[in-house]
């Protein structure tokens, strides 16, 4: 009997470990170190200072990612805030016209707002942002989406927005992920094929 709650005890202890590291894994944050508002004053690697611009990709819990990019924006972390989706109803508005609109409600100038319209996959948010990085001189910038997306987005960022400082900045929780995000069959469906294809452009390989 001992035996077999030794084996149950260590069986749950690995399991907790595995839920632990998973989500440790596809949520990086930069800035869980920082305070609410950037300094100007960080005297290491500057992952507290502000950034040229922040940008949020949409998908998932759009407005939620919008929300959390608009309050860094608001906050000093940005001077630019650049919003990347095409439609997911092509009958409809752009996923990044909907996030400037929401921004704009947000009280923010609108001059501010660069959107990318086309990519509707995370390789093309990262190529058609890269471009926009380009024409606007932006050189570092932190990256919002949802906590279940955040190393794969991080990883295509990185891999083109070369000469570019990426800092991963998740939201802390959307009606898709949060902190119990294992306690639900679809946490563990978003997660599980995050995490294979987070490993293949890790190693070098393609996603789309």
């Amino acid at each position: 009997m001992k035996k077999y709650i030794r084996h149950i005890v260590i069986a749950a202890i690995a399991l907790g470990l595995l839920t632990w590291s998973v989500g440790v894994y596809l949520s990086p944050d930069d800035l869980s170190s920082c305070g609410h508002t950037p300094t100007t004053t960080d005297p290491g690697s500057g992952v507290c200072a502000p950034a040229d611009a922040i940008v949020a990709v949409s998908g998932g819990d759009t407005q939620a990612r919008a929300a959390e990019a608009i309050s860094l924006y608001k906050k000093g972390w940005g001077t630019i805030l650049v919003f990347s989706g095409a439609a997911a109803d092509k009958s409809g508005p752009s996923n990044a016209a909907t996030m400037k609109q929401q921004a704009v409600d947000a009280g923010i100038d609108a001059g501010n707002i660069v959107i990318d319209e086309v990519s509707d996959t995370t390789a093309q948010n990262a190529e058609q942002t890269t471009n926009i990085f380009k024409q606007h001189s932006i050189t570092s910038a932190i990256l919002v989406t949802s906590g279940y997306h955040m190393r794969r987005a991080s990883l295509e960022f990185n891999k083109r927005a070369l000469g570019v400082t990426i800092r991963s900045h998740p939201v802390a929780q959307d009606k898709h992920w949060g902190p119990f995000w294992w306690l639900t069959a679809r946490g563990w469906i978003l997660a599980i094929p995050e995490c294979v294809m987070s490993l293949i452009l890790s190693t070098g390989g393609m996603v789309r």
